[in-house]
């Protein structure tokens, strides 16, 4: 086999060429115009529509990014420096990291072993005992859909609001995922999404906040666009931020709209036949919904590897430092200058990825959970081992639109053919 399997490569629909040739053909090179409106247009009526009960009202603004859009909500909640911020543990950093733009301190909490994401009896006993530590309560609560698996949205939700903290759901890897037929991102007071190359449609770059209303929505439009006063000339009396999508990338929005749900199915059929597959293979255990409530896009599929499950080259695992970016991963990446870390891989999961490399099919571990990253060493952190056990064992495959039927059979067979 020549090619190379990637994680999860943007497809395009065929559609989006028509929509950035309008924005030239006019000259709607900016932040803004019909392709922006038309693209939160779009986002709105999909993410406002509920399985077997009546329609949301959510509102959307498209965002440069979807930490932009974190950034935005944390400033709308009312954070500031000096206050905490409730976020999950395993996740990408740009959950955390805008905590810190707004000078917050966040406080990670670890998961629980159904969904992998934030577990609520750690929510809650985090809340309490950050109270009685700080004397105030965390200002919001940011759960994450780790690889699209819905979170356990209602008993998060109970718990804010027994204690009237806002809920900011980072749905950025659950575009589509839904909880018992709601789509993620509309139960909180924001909800973040993702259109980044790799995610479940991508404006190249680019995010969106879901608003609960249109007074929200205007609060956020203000602030992205900053934060101008009306008057005939520019008056600032509040500090805002260049953060609007641009009418050329939503576009290319527009276009991957009509192909969302197809995609979501796509990942869907991709992860059953990965359960199927490993569910005949001893020492793998591929991650599926918990239960019916639960569903989930399937972003990546993962699976977890059994500690004594033998790999092939093993014994070379870790036997050079790596020095540039691996897989996929972009932009530049500074040289670690050790092999080692205090919290990696099992040495099978890096030999299997390094087995799957070799024969063209990228991998990568799970997210290094945030409560063992060293720029958060000073972060308080609720756990329960759960993470990082889940990082140890975990393995991210090959599952997006550009993934075929026969490109799984041949990643299940190799899989097959590394395990001693």
């Amino acid at each position: 086999m020549n090619k190379r399997i990637y994680l999860c490569l943007a497809h395009m629909s065929g559609k989006e060429q028509q929509f950035i040739q309008e924005a030239f053909d006019t000259n709607w090179v900016v932040p803004l115009g019909p392709n922006v409106n038309g693209f939160e247009e779009d986002l709105k009526q999909f993410v406002n529509a509920r399985t077997g009960a009546g329609n949301l009202n959510r509102e959307i603004v498209a965002l440069s990014a979807g930490t932009a859009a974190i950034h935005l909500a944390l400033i709308a909640c009312g954070v500031q420096a000096g206050d905490e911020v409730i976020c999950q543990s395993f996740t990408f950093c740009a959950s955390a990291n805008p905590v810190t733009y707004v000078g917050a301190t966040p406080v990670f909490i670890d998961s629980e072993k159904d969904s992998w994401n934030m577990d609520p009896a750690l929510l809650e006993q985090a809340i309490l005992d950050r109270k009685n530590k700080t004397g105030k309560y965390p200002k919001a609560i940011i759960p994450v859909a780790l690889y699209g698996m819905p979170y356990r949205i209602e008993e998060i939700m109970a718990i804010a609001d027994k204690y009237g903290i806002p809920v900011i759901e980072d749905a950025a890897e659950g575009m589509g995922s839904r909880w018992k037929g709601q789509v993620l991102g509309t139960f909180g007071q924001f909800g973040v999404l993702s259109f980044n190359g790799n995610k479940m449609i991508t404006t190249s770059g680019g995010g969106a906040l879901i608003c609960k209303n249109a007074e929200a929505k205007n609060k956020i439009m203000w602030l992205a666009t900053q934060a101008r006063e009306a008057y005939p000339y520019y008056q600032h009396e509040a500090i805002g931020f260049n953060y609007r999508l641009s009418n050329i990338c939503a576009g290319i929005g527009r276009g991957q709209m009509t192909i969302l749900d197809e995609h979501i199915n796509h990942h869907k059929r991709i992860a059953k036949l990965y359960k199927d597959a490993f569910a005949n293979i001893d020492g793998i255990t591929f991650h599926d919904a918990p239960s019916a409530d639960y569903d989930s896009n399937f972003w990546l599929c993962t699976v977890l590897l059994d500690e004594k499950l033998r790999i092939k080259g093993e014994e070379n695992a870790y036997a050079e430092a790596i020095n540039g970016a691996v897989g996929g991963a972009a932009g530049v990446v500074h040289s670690g200058g050790s092999v080692h870390t205090d919290c990696e891989p099992n040495r099978n999961v890096e030999a299997m990825r390094l087995f799957l490399d070799k024969a063209g099919i990228e991998s990568r571990p799970l997210w290094k959970p945030m409560h063992k990253q060293p720029v958060f060493k000073n972060s308080p952190a609720y756990i329960n081992g759960i993470s990082e056990d889940m990082f140890k064992r975990g393995l991210c495959l090959p599952s997006g639109p550009m993934v075929t039927d026969d490109d799984i059979k041949f990643i299940i067979q190799q899989i097959k053919d590394a395990i001693l």
